[in-house]
């Protein structure tokens, strides 16, 4: 039995699969994942966000979100909530996508 720590870097590990499909990177990276909450009924909560509010590819992040983190044996469920708190920035990416998208931090 995985302790919940392998579980919660496996669900990770999966969400660094989903690539966003206008920027090229994948949605750890581009720090767009804020929480994930794993219950004792393996139902998957993902806070998130987007770049912008105004994304047209919500209902398809979600769609790729789920069949990613579904993939983790642990989780029956998924729920993927966007929150807009705190407001997502470049400076939330993770240094690989900074460098992919030429990001200067000075």
């Amino acid at each position: 039995m995985r302790t919940s720590e392998e579980i919660k870097q496996n669900i990770i590990n999966q969400l660094a699969t989903v690539i966003d499909p206008e920027l090229g990177v994948d949605v750890v990276n581009l720090g767009l994942v804020y929480e994930i909450d794993l219950d004792e009924d393996g139902i998957c909560l993902i806070n998130m966000t987007l770049t912008t509010p105004a994304c047209p590819l919500t209902e398809v992040l979600i769609e790729l979100v789920t069949a990613a983190v579904m993939k983790v044996p642990e989780v029956k469920n998924v729920d993927v909530e966007f929150v807009w708190y705190p407001v997502w920035s470049p400076e939330k990416m993770s240094d690989q996508a900074k460098k992919y998208f030429g990001y200067d931090e000075k």
